[in-house]
């Protein structure tokens, strides 16, 4: 007899990546179908962290490192806060796990009790809201919308905030929606946090090297350092240098809290792959200048794609800061469809794979990645353009 565990029951599949494998199950059948569901850079992973891989193949480094990660790693992951975050702890104060969606379970599994609740600004990230439920905790949703830039506000904060709330997670810029937080805003939501010492503030930056917008990336625990006791800032090098597959992801916090993220991963996973970090060092340490490139063909593809969906009637999409992403608005065309998920499988039978916004906790929508080659992303425009016509 099957038995699941009730922490199962409470979570649902990644739709991200079930609209992913059903188009590639389409692709295996014949069919022509262009996946524009993923959020994974199209960019060859950088030769010389490839080099990297293979020098560490080469030298035998296959064995078990400390859980946390190599003094390797966990120095060039420093390295990298400091440099292109600005935040400056010390190696003591970092965990390397395996991707950053790890380091996210990690965190909340060890500091969340049954009954206690998690603000989580909507559009979300599909496995933010599945993680606290998975730990027995409650999801609450703090609605944005594009005419506010998909950005909570302080006041909006401070209403959510019980005494049952316990984290509040923010992503900047954000997956599905590309936006991103100003300095003044999160000093704002810092100002609210300060009056409540009992909420964490998970700060998920992986996106930061691919922003568009002029200026420094602004993150919480730069702009409110007396926070930083209990910030945490997650990182990584899937979205960045196109190591998705390497699994490598970085967190930055406490010293207590990373402890207590270490403790876990001693009874999951153990420590990451010793060859994905090797890797992962010459990625945060070596060169960075192929991405000034990598984020002028993002800029460009990004422009291409915005113009294209609000030149198709009923559809429209805000101008995202940064990521890869484009949330679009396909609210007129709900009285045809009936709900975002019948126009996905619509658009999919066209030939082109989307994930409905409901997915990620919005709605009469959904969300297109732009990482693809500009052939591929003018191809599925169209076919997007002849589907809703």
């Amino acid at each position: 007899m099957q038995h699941l565990s009730a922490a199962l029951a409470r979570i649902a599949p990644s739709r991200t990546t079930a609209m992913t494998d059903r188009a590639m199950e389409l692709r295996a059948q014949g069919r022509d179908v262009i996946s524009l569901s993923v959020g994974e850079p199209d960019f060859a992973t950088p030769a010389h962290v490839v080099e990297a891989a293979k020098r560490a193949l080469d030298e035998g480094d296959t064995r078990y490192t400390a859980v946390a990660g190599t003094p390797a790693l966990r120095q060039a992951a420093a390295l990298h806060f400091r440099r292109d975050l600005g935040i400056d702890v010390p190696p003591s104060q970092v965990i390397v796990s395996a991707g950053g969606k790890q380091a996210i379970f990690h965190a909340l599994l060890a500091t969340l009790d049954p009954g206690d609740e998690v603000l989580i600004p909507s559009p979300w990230w599909v496995s933010y809201p599945e993680i606290v439920r998975f730990a027995g905790s409650s999801v609450v949703d703090l609605p944005t919308d594009a005419a506010g830039g998909f950005r909570i506000t302080a006041a909006q904060l401070e209403a959510a905030i019980t005494p049952r709330t316990r984290w509040l997670l923010l992503n900047s810029p954000g997956n599905p929606t590309g936006a991103t937080y100003p300095a003044e805003e999160l000093r704002a939501l810092g100002d609210v946090l300060r009056r409540h010492p009992r909420v964490l503030v998970m700060s998920d930056d992986i996106y930061a090297p691919l922003r568009y917008g002029e200026g420094a990336h602004a993150t919480l625990a730069v702009e409110c350092p007396d926070l930083a006791e209990r910030t945490l800032t997650v990182s990584g090098v899937s979205k960045s240098h196109a190591m998705t597959g390497f699994r490598i992801g970085v967190a930055a916090g406490p010293l207590w809290l990373v402890n207590a993220m270490a403790r876990l991963q001693s009874h999951s996973s153990g420590n990451p792959a010793s060859i994905s970090q090797a890797a992962a060092v010459a990625a945060f340490a070596g060169p960075q200048d192929f991405l000034l490139d990598w984020r002028e063909r993002f800029r460009a593809r990004r422009d291409m794609v915005v113009a294209a969906i609000n030149a198709i009637p009923g559809l429209s999409t805000p101008v995202p800061d940064g990521a890869f992403y484009c949330m679009v608005d396909a609210a007129p065309l709900m009285a045809r469809f009936g709900d975002d998920d019948a126009l996905a499988l619509h658009l999919l039978e066209h030939g082109v794979a989307v994930v409905p916004a409901s997915a990620f906790g919005g709605r009469d929508g959904f969300r297109i990645s732009f990482a693809a080659d500009e052939a591929t992303l003018a191809e599925a425009l169209r076919r997007i353009a002849g589907a809703v016509a």
